[in-house]
């Protein structure tokens, strides 16, 4: 999961990343994020782990060392760099949720969603767009296609959710192309 280290400016923030990481944890999902107990991240890290799932966090050392890591999660994994951590959480997870965040919350959606493109994974990618904040990058998204930077195909490996029971019922049931379909198909 991917989400802010910043717990936003309303109390619906809070409340959005409570109900996600309660959900996910009752429809059998454990958690594999940033390892953070601040912020959207630490409020879904907690709300798993109250809800009785697993929560692996995957942190560089430099920011546990700001105090900012969850001594609390089942499983810490501590790491030299930020690219050792993208490429960790990737290992273990089978998904990719994106709750509101920042620039950090950003570059790993943006990440995920470019290896998928160039098909070397096929892991579901969404987006929960809880009261609207992901409004905009949904408009630039149907901007790249329209513009003719995006194929159909790619824009497809990116789904929008308004709420957190839509997000994890397609993040279990989403089929994705193969890698190969992924690579092949082109509307040149």
């Amino acid at each position: 999961m991917y989400c802010g280290v910043a717990a936003g400016n309303s109390s619906e923030y809070r409340q959005i990343a409570e109900e996600t990481g309660a959900m996910m944890a009752k429809s059998g999902y454990d958690l594999v994020y940033g390892g953070g107990k601040v912020g959207i991240m630490g409020i879904v890290a907690d709300a798993v782990l109250q809800a009785g799932a697993n929560v692996t966090g995957v942190i560089p050392h430099f920011l546990f060392n700001m105090e900012v890591g969850h001594e609390g999660v089942t499983e810490l994994i501590k790491v030299e760099t930020m690219h050792e951590r993208k490429m960790r959480m990737f290992e273990l997870s089978d998904a990719f949720l994106a709750l509101p965040g920042g620039f950090g919350t950003m570059e790993e959606l943006f990440e995920m969603l470019t290896w998928a493109q160039l098909g070397l994974h096929n892991k579901p990618i969404c987006v929960l767009n809880c009261f609207g904040f992901y409004d905009g990058l949904k408009e630039q998204v149907n901007r790249m296609e329209q513009s003719a930077f995006l194929h159909k195909e790619t824009k497809a490996l990116l789904h929008f959710a308004e709420t957190p029971a839509e997000a994890i019922l397609y993040l279990s049931e989403a089929h994705l192309p193969e890698r190969r379909e992924i690579l092949t198909k082109r509307n040149t």
